[in-house]
């Protein structure tokens, strides 16, 4: 009845605002307890240069704005974030110097290899990408990372089940059984990297991932030569919440390693509490090689020390087209022929 219908609503509005009120009391203590981490530790930071400064000079391409750091006989050609050819060079005034580089492991001869191998067999590439002049043009550039260290602990809510199926008699049967999984922990991280540069898509630096810090040097001018460092251009505080994530994702996919032999697991609901520490300023070797096709930009980036790749291959139309006419045109005068046919 009436009476019966209104009880059963009144029932269900209550336990849905209890349930809404909870869920933001549970955001306000994420939100609190994650301000509680305090922010990411830059006190370690160095401006001074010393004579190092001196034997270095900065480049700014006039058409990206990229600003690159190379030794003073160094002369550059080419932009590598643009491939514009007219950069000029300037005084170098240094800001934040790094602490940590990674050496070039993988010279140019094994980027252009892996350059020519990534486009072998790509029939539709333009002859400009794959020209040797071209290819020859793949520059070394130490791009600009901030690693962060600290630590995440929190905790995570699962549903999970598990089935099997069985005949008895005629019938076949199911059995599922559920579970309520819960799982607490913490992990503690070092040198997680976030790029530094605009000019560098963060798909690609996350693509070349990892490098080996086994190899992590203190920074030193003497690993420039022949090479291009670029500065950094977005900052700590821009970089916070990408830290955060990558932090944040590496506690909840450790949590849901240790969920297993469950046929289904579904996350209910979860917490993390970041204790931010460090900050490091690190460049990081990188092979790269920009191609500009009717208007659009096309980049290779390759991993200077693992030799890891990733590229944007643009798409010659006007091979595509005589690929299609070389295969159309055949079958149509075998259909036109099969049509005449008696």
């Amino acid at each position: 009845d009436v009476a019966e219908i209104e009880a059963l609503y009144a029932e269900k509005e209550e336990k849905a605002a209890a349930a809404q009120q909870a869920a933001e009391e549970k955001a306000a203590e994420k939100k609190e307890a994650s301000a509680g981490g305090g922010d990411w530790d830059t006190s370690g930071f160095s401006e001074d240069w010393g004579e190092e400064g001196e034997r270095m000079k900065a480049y700014s391409c006039p058409s990206c704005g990229a600003e690159l750091l190379c030794d003073e006989s160094t002369a550059a050609t080419s932009c590598p974030y643009c491939g514009n050819p007219t950069v000029v060079p300037g005084q170098f005034s240094g800001e934040l110097k790094p602490d940590f580089i990674l050496p070039f492991r993988l010279g140019k001869e094994d980027a252009v290899k892996a350059l020519k191998e990534h486009c072998k067999g790509k029939i539709l590439l333009p002859k400009a990408f794959t020209d040797e002049n071209h290819v020859q043009e793949i520059r070394g550039v130490y791009v600009p990372f901030w690693m962060f260290d600290g630590e995440a602990e929190g905790d995570a809510h699962y549903e999970a089940a598990r089935s099997r199926t069985y005949r008895s008699g005629d019938y076949e049967i199911t059995e599922t059984k559920h579970y309520d999984v819960y799982r607490a922990g913490a992990v503690t991280f070092e040198k997680v990297p976030v790029d530094a540069s605009s000019k560098m898509p963060d798909g690609h630096m996350d693509s070349i991932e990892p490098y080996d810090y086994k190899e992590l040097k203190p920074f030193s001018t003497a690993y420039l030569p022949g090479f291009l460092a670029d500065k950094f251009d977005v900052t700590v505080e821009q970089s916070r919440q990408r830290a955060d994530q990558r932090c944040e994702g590496t506690l909840a996919s450790a949590l849901r390693g240790t969920v297993k032999r469950y046929d289904l697991c579904v996350l209910r609901d979860s917490s993390v509490h970041l204790r931010r520490g460090k900050v490091h300023y690190a460049l990081m070797p990188v092979w790269m090689l920009n191609t500009k096709w009717h208007g659009k930009d096309f980049l290779f980036a390759m991993n200077g020390q693992t030799g890891k790749l990733v590229g944007d291959l643009p798409v010659s139309w006007g091979k595509f087209w005589g690929l299609f006419a070389a295969i159309a045109v055949p079958l149509s005068v075998i259909s036109s022929a099969l049509v005449l046919l008696p």
